[in-house]
């Protein structure tokens, strides 16, 4: 099988070296995003796609717009491939550019289709406290996340993890996947499946400020939005009008009885300190205040001085 892969960043990374080792296929070229700039030298810096196929000597482009780079449409029609592979690419097709492979356009979406369709369905699924997961493979449409599903495969999330560990979950997993369904189309073994729209949820591209935390939620919602937004963009909150992130909770399961006002600090126990909620009180584990290291919330609280009733204000 002819491939052509396109991704960008380290997600997909394992998923192009699998190809790359698969007797029965040949990833002919990669397409990713243009080097950007990064660090505090702001030097180019190439996607992890990119350094992965120069380590095997395939032939990279970075096209601002694939859509409009009529020199790189002709040089992958000429190329004849028999499948295009998508997986965290950051940029949209064109019909001309799907109708391109002989077999299709194959895309990993992080999500169970047509659950979370869109920009950031990891982070969305825990935000949403979702018990469960997962990757699909199906056929590229023009419209966004509505093809034909392939196959999928579903994740457990548990309550402690974070965007960051399940990221490395659908990066080991989707591999075999991909190659599965790609075999599995070639053979004439795979019918996809049509979406059913009437259950199509979507998420939106985060934003920084999408961080912030509203202390009038309850516990649950917070350390959601908390294990979601690690490690991008991170939850925020302020306190003596500066901001701090809060990079770690618990939730109250031994039900340590105090009360007071909204994101006030009610005490330090050992885990780290109590702050009230709109519903119950949430354990914040660790903290990372503006311009410093992240350290554990009950180093931070013993050196920032705080007197009584004092607590954090957002949302």
């Amino acid at each position: 099988m002819k491939i052509i892969f396109l991704g960008t960043p380290q997600i997909a990374v394992k998923s192009l070296e699998c190809l790359i080792n698969k007797d029965d296929v040949e990833v002919v070229a990669v397409i990713t995003q243009p080097d950007k700039p990064a660090g505090r030298g702001k030097h180019l810096c190439a996607p992890p796609i990119k350094q992965k196929a120069q380590e095997y000597n395939i032939p990279v482009y970075q096209p601002v717009s694939i859509r409009k780079d009529l020199e790189l449409i002709s040089i992958l029609k000429e190329l004849k491939p028999d499948f295009f592979v998508t997986f965290a690419f950051g940029q949209i097709l064109s019909q001309e550019v799907i109708d391109i492979p002989k077999y299709g356009c194959i895309n990993l979406h992080a999500s169970l289709l047509p659950k979370y369709r869109g920009a950031n369905p990891i982070q969305s699924a825990i935000i949403n406290g979702e018990k469960k997961t997962g990757i699909t493979t199906m056929l590229t449409e023009l419209s966004l996340d509505t093809g034909p599903i392939v196959l999928q495969e579903e994740i457990e999330l548990t309550d402690s993890m974070v965007t960051g560990d399940l990221c490395g979950i659908i990066a080991q997993r989707s591999p075999e996947l991909i190659y599965k369904s790609l075999k599995g189309l070639k053979d004439g073994i795979i019918v996809p499946t049509p979406q059913d729209s009437n259950q199509a949820t979507y998420t939106p591209k985060l934003k920084k400020e999408d961080g912030l935390i509203d202390w009038a939620e309850s516990a649950q919602s917070i350390h959601n939005k908390v294990r979601g937004l690690k490690p991008w963009p991170e939850a925020f909150t302020y306190i003596k009008n500066t901001c701090i992130k809060i990079t770690e909770t618990k939730l109250n399961s031994e039900k340590i009885i105090k009360s007071g006002a909204v994101g006030e600090i009610l005490c330090k126990i050992k885990d780290g300190i109590l702050v009230q909620t709109g519903e119950d009180s949430i354990i914040v584990t660790r903290v990372q205040p503006a311009c410093k290291k992240e350290q554990d919330a009950v180093s931070w609280y013993n050196g920032a001085r705080l007197q009584e009733g004092e607590g954090f204000k957002g949302g």
